[in-house]
Parts: structure tokens; C-alpha cells; sequence
């Protein structure tokens, strides 16, 4: 670094100062004319979108348009031919009826064949109170008051 890069650059005064100044607002103005040119293309670009949006529009109304005069003529078919069916079907109830009564189907009631060893049919649950159980001694010593019955799992309770 030399002593002049320490020394600050001076401007000139008066007539050069005003120099400085007028190039400076050249840039300006030309900065500002780029962004207004640039302003008027988007201006231009969102107008062309409007336009656009706006033909869409037209065409969504004309299609929304059509679809309920579609739905308008259906819905008219459609209650043209219920009432007919309706119609039809108060005319051949009693041919409707013989016929299902003709054709019916019988099934026999259904019969559970328990010949396979996991189909055996169990014995009824003996479901007295506790002290019937109690009375009759089918419950062991109160050593364990949520247990009823024999101290051995594998015997049955004996049915009073």
C-alpha cells in the first residue's frame, strides 16, 4: 500500500461537483426507464393472463351451462321410467307373486353333524349360586375364595 491509496480522493468543488451529480441522476433516470418499460411488460404479460382467464371462465359457465341441462333432461328420464316400473309392478303384482310362490325355494331345517370329535356338543354349565355350592359341598376349603371347586384341575365339578 502506497501513501496515495491513504490520501481519501477529493472531489472537486463547485463545477465538478455539479458534474458528479448530473451523471449520477442519468443513472437514475435510466435505472427508472428500465423499470417502467419493464412495469408496462408485466402490465402487458398480466393482461394477456386476464384475457385468458377470463376466455376459461367462459367456457366453465357454458360447460356448467350444458351440464345442467343434461341433468335437467336425465332427471326427467329417470322419473319417467320409475313411474313406469312403479306402474308395471301394480299391474303383475298377483303374476309376480304366483310366480315367486311357484318358484320357491324349500331347504330342509340344517341338522349339526357332530360325529367329528372337535363337534361334539358340550354338557350344560352348572351356573348355581355359591351358596348352593357351598350347601351341597361341591366347594373345597376356603383357601383360596376365587377358586370353586376340587383342588385338582383335572376332575370335573361334580353336577348337583
Amino acid at each position: 500500500m502506497t501513501i496515495t491509496d491513504l490520501i481519501p480522493v477529493l472531489k472537486g468543488t463547485g463545477r465538478r461537483r455539479a458534474a458528479d451529480k448530473v451523471e449520477e441522476l442519468r443513472r437514475d433516470l435510466k435505472k427508472a426507464v428500465t423499470f417502467l418499460y419493464a412495469a408496462g411488460d408485466e402490465i402487458a404479460l398480466l393482461r394477456n393472463d386476464l384475457a385468458d382467464a377470463h376466455k376459461k371462465q367462459g367456457e366453465a359457465e357454458e360447460l356448467v351451462v350444458k351440464q345442467l341441462a343434461d341433468i335437467d333432461e336425465l332427471t326427467e328420464e329417470r322419473d319417467y321410467w320409475r313411474d313406469t316400473a312403479l306402474a308395471l309392478q301394480k299391474r303383475f303384482a298377483a303374476e309376480l307373486a304366483a310366480e315367486a310362490n311357484a318358484s320357491a325355494i324349500t331347504v330342509p331345517p340344517m341338522v349339526r353333524d357332530t360325529s367329528a370329535i372337535e363337534d361334539q356338543a358340550t354338557g350344560p354349565i352348572d351356573v348355581s349360586p355359591l351358596w348352593e355350592a357351598a350347601a351341597t359341598g361341591r366347594l373345597g376349603p376356603v383357601t383360596d375364595p376365587g377358586r370353586i371347586g376340587p383342588d385338582d384341575d383335572t376332575q370335573p365339578i361334580p353336577a348337583a
